[in-house]
């Protein structure tokens, strides 16, 4: 029993550390996730990094191909626009959840949390933005409903996913203060204001990172086809 009990910590081990890595940006979509490299990186067998890289997949975090390499996963323009309209969705339940119950023992948490945010920013940008992620999910966790913290827990990575692959560098400032205003209004028990700050917030998040296909030349269609049309 101990062994197999060894092969599940292993396995969530290594996705905690790949989706770390993911969050703040040390891999970026597409970079190569080679069963024997993750092997020997955290000292297990390939089972145990395939079991591993299933559950990110699982997650939306990476795709698995046909000959078996794993890459992170880079989301379409639309599926990163959805990853953020789901995610609003699901946070406006998380602030009106919180406004009638969070405690102030929780609300003393979140600040505590806001203000290693705002030390990490200057010092470590990446550290930062898993901070503000993770934010999120404490904010998710403080609900008692573990349903809506797996659901909210996966979007927000798939959100930074998103903005990884399509976002622009940008400060931390704004978000670190939307943050704030989220608390105050959920230490204040007021539950629309804290869904319209995090609903706004969030919003804001996705606008400062300019979501967006990467620009391409135009495309002369008869050009192209003439190569066709005289064969």
């Amino acid at each position: 029993m101990k062994p197999k009990r060894d092969a599940v910590d292993r396995v969530a081990q290594i996705c905690s550390a790949l989706r770390r890595a993911i969050i703040e940006r040390a891999l970026s979509p597409g970079d190569k996730l080679p069963e024997d490299q993750l092997g020997e990186s955290f000292g297990v067998s390939r089972t145990i990094a395939r079991q591993a890289l299933g559950q990110l997949a699982a997650e939306g975090l990476v795709n698995l191909r046909r000959n078996r390499i794993a890459v992170v996963a880079t989301p379409t323009v639309e599926e990163a626009h959805d990853t953020f309209e789901i995610r609003i969705a699901l946070e406006a339940l998380v602030a009106d959840c919180l406004a009638a119950a969070i405690s102030p023992e929780q609300i003393a948490e979140l600040r505590r949390h806001i203000a290693d945010q705002a030390a990490a920013d200057p010092v470590s940008p990446s550290a930062s933005i898993r901070l503000a992620t993770d934010f999120h999910v404490l904010l998710a966790g403080m609900t008692g409903r573990p349903i809506l913290e797996r659901y909210v827990t996966e979007v927000a990575y798939r959100s930074g996913l998103a903005l990884s692959a399509y976002g622009r560098p940008h400060s931390n400032d704004c978000a670190i203060e939307e943050h704030r205003q989220i608390v105050d209004a959920l230490e204040k028990g007021d539950a629309a204001a804290a869904a319209a700050a995090m609903t706004g917030h969030l919003s804001a998040v996705a606008d400062r990172a300019m979501i967006r296909a990467p620009e391409r030349p135009p495309r002369d269609l008869a050009a192209i086809l003439a190569p066709f049309v005289a064969g």
